[in-house]
């Protein structure tokens, strides 16, 4: 067996890694339509390292400001 061959897996891996390079903003939307489903990974790995950053933001200040309202 030749190890030059790409395993259908890898393909899948190297074809989306190819598709989030292309496509940032439709890969935003695509992963919060995943994250409605359920699947984290999806959205943290579809959103970088800023757009995770960004959404641990949102939901500290949104713990903040409903905790200030709630009381």
């Amino acid at each position: 067996m030749s190890e030059d061959k790409e395993t259908p897996g890898r393909r899948r891996e190297r074809l989306r890694r190819e598709e989030l390079k292309r496509n940032p903003t439709g890969n935003m939307n695509d992963a919060f339509n995943r994250a409605e489903t359920g699947n984290l990974a999806d959205l943290v790995g579809s959103l970088g390292w800023k757009g995770t950053g960004i959404l641990i933001l949102i939901i500290i200040i949104g713990f903040i400001v409903a905790s200030i309202y709630l009381k």
